[in-house]
């Protein structure tokens, strides 16, 4: 009985026993590989080549099926993760924001990529953890050599998680003025309104102020004139509120909207006036040019001026005190040779 039960425990393993011979299993092939394969390499050194056909029946063939097999599940996982980060993506983009679907996107893409190339390495029998070691050590050297992209990594980040402005907006930041075309982990693209693309890195927009110039509906268009100051003030109200008149179809109505005409200042050369106009955001520049040509021509009407600086230079001459004789130029006599002659005879 003793020994029936002996053999029953040696014919079975435990349960983490089998965990375990499946887990070293890939690695230990892979050192079989790599010990045939420098034995390979010692018997052709020596002039054995016998050794060739066995090697490469029982080692060479078949890693590189498994090769094969890896590089094969590799592409599966990339057309998987391809598909499935579009299958994602598209409704965050729809419903919710174009900005999150894309990094929502990458994410999955990236994230599934890895995952499939690490199972393969695994079951080729790489060795993970060293991997993972080596890897950490790397990462923590190249972060200290990149710390100006790291940076605009997190910048990117903390960008798609607070959104400041989205893709289609029109901002102001870092100095650049332009269209948000995409908004990337490391930087963001801007069209300029002349049609230049600009790529702008998340540090440098994320530490300075970001203006979001289209993030409101509405736009108020202020223009500042000056007038003569023999203008009459009620006829110079009249003229430039019939001229923000022109653009009533245009003009928002509402609380604090409409138009409106503010005596604003009396300047060094000229009665200042703000002229404002609410309108859409999308008319901002168009409405602005029409307005102040409406308003030049409306003040032409009825002969008010628009005065420019003018500066007057005096000149005063400064005379020198009487006493004081004016320098005379000195004249040097001229050296006749007839003199020097009539000394050398005497």
């Amino acid at each position: 009985m003793a020994n029936a039960s002996t053999a029953s425990t040696d014919g079975m393993l435990a349960p983490n026993q089998t965990a375990e011979i499946s887990q070293t299993a890939g690695f230990d092939q892979a050192v079989d590989f790599s010990q045939a394969t420098s034995t390979a390499i010692t018997k052709l050194s020596e002039g054995e080549f016998a050794y060739l056909s066995e090697y490469a029946t029982t080692h060479l063939v078949p890693a590189l099926l498994m090769a094969g097999v890896g590089l094969g599940v590799v592409f599966l996982g990339y057309l998987v993760a391809s598909y499935l980060s579009q299958a994602i993506s598209r409704p965050v983009c729809r419903r919710v924001d174009e900005t999150l679907g894309r990094f929502v996107g990458r994410i999955v893409f990236y994230g599934i990529l890895l995952g499939v190339m690490a199972a393969v390495l695994s079951k080729l029998g790489t060795p993970l953890g060293g991997l993972a070691a080596v890897l950490a050590a790397t990462g923590f050297a190249v972060g200290l050599a990149f710390q100006g992209t790291l940076s605009n990594f997190a910048s990117g980040v903390l960008m798609l998680v607070f959104r400041p402005f989205k893709v289609g907006d029109v901002i102001n930041a870092a100095g650049v003025t332009g269209k948000v075309n995409e908004i990337d982990l490391f930087t963001v693209t801007l069209d300029t309104p002349d049609n230049r693309r600009i790529i702008v890195p998340n540090s440098s927009i994320s530490g300075g102020t970001i203006e979001n110039i289209s993030f409101h509906p509405h736009r108020r268009v202020e223009i500042v004139i000056g007038v003569d100051y023999t203008a009459d003030l009620q006829q110079t109200r009249m003229a430039l509120q019939t001229a923000t008149a022109t653009f009533a179809e245009q003009t928002i109505s509402g609380e604090d909207r409409g138009s409106a005409v503010v005596l604003s200042d009396l300047g060094d050369n000229a009665v200042e006036w703000k002229v404002r106009l609410w309108v859409a955001t999308a008319d901002y520049w168009s409405i602005h040019e029409s307005l102040m040509g409406e308003i030049k021509t409306q003040l032409d009407a009825v002969n008010i001026g628009i005065p420019f600086p003018q500066l007057d230079v005096h000149l005063n001459r400064v005379d020198g005190p009487q006493d004081e004789a004016p320098l005379r130029p000195r004249v040097r006599p001229l050296r006749r040779e007839n003199d020097l002659t009539v000394g050398a005879i005497s």
